[in-house]
């Protein structure tokens, strides 16, 4: 078991009392739990970014700047999207 430290904390009222809630549902045992369950959860997420930067992001740039010719305008990729939109919603409604 890692040791602890203690710190002290500031927290909107709104904040406050969603970590009273969580502590009074029993879902966690004190303001403690709750805090360090938030912090892993931002440090998934901080991971998930970086590792969509680093496979997906920078392979993309890469491929850009070896071949600039097949790069789109915000105008070619906004029709793009628009037109995926409507089939998505229209295959949603059985259309």
């Amino acid at each position: 078991m890692r040791p602890n430290r203690s710190i002290t904390v500031s927290l909107p009222e709104d904040m406050a009392e969603l970590v009273e809630k969580k502590i009074s549902s029993g879902e966690f045992a004190n303001e403690s739990e709750v805090v360090a369950e938030g912090l892993r959860y931002l440090a998934d997420h901080d991971a998930e970014i970086d590792q969509w930067l680093r496979d997906e992001v920078v392979p993309t740039l890469r491929a850009h700047d070896a071949d600039p010719s097949r790069a789109r305008t915000v105008e070619e990729t906004r029709k793009e999207l628009e037109e995926y939109i409507r089939t998505r919603d229209r295959r949603s409604i059985g259309a």
